[in-house]
């Protein structure tokens, strides 16, 4: 069942209704519904869609012939068969676009360039040539990000002033994975979005008749688990050695943020370890950080940015020698009472979507030009703070958010700790945001409105 996606299906329908030729790059992580959305988007329309596959220059060429050989014919006279060519394809698509809107798909295109370096500037001489001229819409479809950055979407790409449009798909917000598994529980979808990142291909995997326990254990503590082989599955198809990829995921799960530290707890130098940190994050599976207010300097992080890698190798290499034996029980209390802290920073990626949902719509107290988060050293007490969501405007407003993951209401002392964390800064306009899982205290309350912050239950 298709689910979503609404914006980018209208965007994709805008293009194909100029009727002069398009170059679109969809582009978007694995898992994250390219090929759903494009066969949605297909739907009563003339097409041909292709999918490359990791084998060989001419097997992908004969499916590709094949491909356009079964496009129906709508002339009276039958076509002659194709020939072992691209350029054979690529003519035979140019005339069945010359007058009338045609679709061309081609999905999985690293696995197309991996096979045959050349074939983005072939295509590329064919849209130069002959595409250009005609009602064509060709569809560059791909999950590798460095591939695509190399031959789609960067300045020095083959397709580079020929692309008309570039679509990045991203994972559903938390708002939209709520309406995917409305079955769910408030708390349970929150946990589920938590671990998946919403991203389509994992959200799948989650069975809305069994209880969230039953969907963990089955998804992540199962060696025939499709969701237990993503990370070294995914790791072999983009890395060469996945070996030191592995350590430096894992010691950033254990709670290592910085350059030096992952370093020296997966044993290689700094620089070594930078490159390391490089390619994880071109992969989208490591994100670098900065606090919003500040360019990038010392105070620079690093965090898993895949919610199920970062609970993959939170919970799964510590736990493997069960595992293997499947002896989930041995280890699963340990599990339960670490999953609070593991969604703490969950909870705050959700309550950062709320406040930018909001401010998108403008029903926040100011128009916030930046939302972000804030680390750094607290002058008065001469230790680290943190600030979970800091966001400021043009007109000095900031909003100061922290978020409570608990099963206790969240108490006075979390919004007392919040104002004076926002006194580290001068913005004369403050607006004080506590989110909690819980609920709040009494007092923690009667405090809120005596200096007019705002409480925002979760739910």
């Amino acid at each position: 069942m298709f689910f979503g996606r609404q914006n980018e299906l209208k965007r994709l329908d805008s293009i194909h209704d100029s009727r002069k030729f398009e170059c679109v790059v969809l582009h978007g992580r694995l898992r994250v519904g390219k090929t759903a959305l494009l066969r949605e988007f297909l739907k009563g329309k003339r097409a041909v869609y292709f999918a490359a596959q990791e084998t060989s220059d001419r097997e992908n060429l004969n499916s590709l012939i094949r491909c356009v050989e079964t496009f129906p014919q709508e002339t009276g006279a039958a076509l002659p068969a194709l020939k072992d060519f691209y350029e054979e394809a690529f003519e035979r698509l140019q005339l069945l676009a010359r007058t009338e809107r045609l679709i061309l798909v081609i999905d999985d295109y690293e696995f197309l360039t991996a096979a045959n370096r050349g074939i983005s500037e072939l295509i590329c001489r064919y849209i130069d040539r002959k595409f250009i001229d005609s009602r064509l819409m060709l569809v560059i479809c791909g999950s590798s990000e460095p591939v695509m950055e190399s031959e789609a979407l960067g300045y020095d790409c083959p397709f580079h002033g020929r692309r008309t449009a570039q679509i990045k798909l991203e994972p559903f917000t938390f708002f939209d994975a709520k309406r995917f598994y409305s079955s769910f529980s408030p708390f349970d979808i929150a946990l589920v979005y938590g671990i998946t990142g919403g991203v389509p291909g994992y959200l799948e995997r989650m069975d809305p008749g069994l209880p969230l326990e039953e969907n963990i254990k089955r998804s992540f503590f199962d060696t025939s688990s499709p969701l237990f082989e993503e990370p070294a599955g995914f790791l072999r198809r983009e890395v060469r050695d996945p070996t030191y990829y592995n350590a430096v995921l894992k010691a950033i799960a254990a709670g290592c943020t910085k350059n030096s530290e992952i370093s020296a707890a997966v044993g290689l130098e700094t620089s070594a370890c930078t490159a390391y940190l490089k390619n994880l994050t071109a992969l989208g599976l490591v994100g670098k950080y900065t606090p919003v207010t500040e360019k990038a300097g010392k105070k620079t992080i690093y965090e898993i940015e895949d919610s199920l890698f970062r609970f993959w190798y939170r919970f799964v290499p510590d736990n493997l020698p069960h595992i293997q034996l499947g002896m989930v029980d041995k280890f699963w209390r340990n599990v339960a009472r670490d999953i609070p802290a593991f969604m703490q920073k969950a909870f705050e990626d959700i309550c950062r979507q709320w406040v930018l949902e909001r401010n998108e719509i403008d029903r926040l107290p100011a128009k916030f030009i930046e939302v972000g988060r804030w680390w750094g050293v607290d002058p008065v007490w001469k230790r680290n703070a943190t600030v979970p969501i800091l966001a400021y405007s043009d007109d000095n407003n900031a909003l100061f958010g922290d978020c409570v993951w608990s099963d206790e209401p969240a108490g006075v002392n979390s919004l007392i700790s919040l104002e004076d964390r926002s006194r580290l800064f001068r913005y004369p306009k403050r607006h004080l945001y506590l989110f909690s899982r819980s609920g709040f205290s009494s007092e923690c309350a009667d405090a809120a409105r005596r200096i007019g912050a705002n409480l925002v239950m979760f739910e």
